[in-house]
């Protein structure tokens, strides 16, 4: 082994600090070598790395051992053999998948809904306003959303489309659930009376009875396709169950805090998705979304359904396991693991969250989940 003759640099002072390890899983490897990892964060937030498809939070390490960051002198000439300490390291920083943080997107696009005639009413107002329009709203672009949220790039098309955000002229803007449901029911009558096939559908050839029939914009009607099916050389194959499932929650979504009758809601499911499409309603659909309750006393028993969709409670999961122990005192597994999809990255991490905030209790049933005490 070849003796070399080791050295604090010169410029240790500023040096020190400067250099951090990051501990890389073997699947990230590929990902490090193809630059395409991107640290995300403002300075009043926790650090998350993202790749293409996923976030890690950025997680120190104590090191029970200092570890010294060397270089090769630079004085080097060739001949000598100096090492020069740059620095020392006292900590690892480790990856941990984790859940995308999103939340702040909710109130930049909050009053920038997209609705039926809300085009026109906003011409109108940037005529009144005149160059003080400008001060009164921020455009948020795809780009800036990018910039400003951690989220890889796979995991935010996915919220965008789940949260039914349109890009229109280079905005985005939510549509009204509403009007979504509006044009998804319009859908369904125009492929029963133009006689299409929903597994083939020209996409121009239902534009354009949208647009005419109906004032729906083609680039609106083209994202609400590509949200429910798969575009693709101009046809449009439908996911007839997406489509089903979102025009239930359009029904559903008034009864927050009225329930409506499971038999009359799934009644008026049935008939607004037509009888082509009946087959598909299922309460599994909207698991995540809805509350149930019995009234065993009435006879026969009344089932009612309440409006309680998991992407409007809290993200932090010791506020979201209180607003869902608020809303009901015990819960079954299959109950309440889908309110815990988007506040854990996995089913162990879901189990850790369940192990950590609730009891649970065997019951009737099966195991029963209910609020650990304080």
């Amino acid at each position: 082994m070849a003796d070399l003759s080791l050295k604090f640099s010169s410029s240790t002072a500023l040096d020190t600090g400067s250099f951090r390890l990051l501990e890389l899983p073997s699947d990230l490897s590929k990902a490090v070598e193809s630059a395409l990892l991107s640290i995300k964060g403002d300075p009043d937030e926790d650090a998350v790395l993202c790749t293409g498809d996923k976030t890690y939070t950025l997680r120190s390490i104590v090191l029970s051992n200092s570890v010294l960051v060397v270089t090769p002198s630079q004085e080097d000439d060739g001949n000598s053999s100096d090492v020069v300490i740059r620095d020392q390291i006292h900590e690892v920083l480790e990856l941990v998948s984790s859940v995308p943080r999103l939340h702040k997107l909710d109130s930049l696009l909050r009053g920038r809904e997209y609705e039926e005639g809300r085009d026109e009413e906003e011409d109108i107002e940037m005529a009144d306003m005149g160059e003080n329009r400008s001060s009164q709203h921020v455009r948020l672009s795809y780009v800036d959303a990018r910039n400003v949220l951690q989220t890889s790039d796979s995991e935010l098309d996915r919220y965008l489309r789940d949260r039914r955000v349109l890009d229109l002229d280079g905005e985005l803007r939510p549509i009204v659930p509403s009007y979504l449901t509006t044009i998804l029911e319009l859908i369904l009558t125009n492929l029963v009376s133009l006689s299409l096939s929903h597994d083939a559908v020209p996409a121009d050839t239902l534009e354009s009875a949208l647009e005419g029939g109906h004032d729906v914009r083609r680039d609106v009607a083209r994202q609400v396709m590509g949200w429910f099916g798969i575009l693709a050389n101009g046809m449009w194959k439908m996911d007839a169950q997406a489509i089903v499932r979102e025009v239930g929650l359009g029904i559903l979504r008034p009864h927050r805090d009225d329930p409506i009758a499971q038999d009359a809601f799934l009644a008026r499911w049935r008939t607004a998705v037509g009888d082509t499409f009946a087959a598909h309603v299922s309460l599994a659909l909207l698991a995540g979304n809805y509350l149930s309750s019995t009234d065993s006393t009435r006879d026969p028993p009344l089932t009612t359904l309440t409006y309680l969709p998991c992407s409007q409670l809290p993200t932090d999961p010791a506020a979201r396991f209180g607003d869902l122990f608020r809303a009901r005192a015990r819960w079954r597994a299959e109950e309440i693991a889908p309110f815990l999809a988007d506040v854990a990255v996995d089913a162990k991490e879901r189990d850790r969250l369940l192990l950590k905030y609730t009891r649970a209790v065997p019951g009737e049933g099966g195991v029963w989940y209910s609020a650990r005490g304080r």
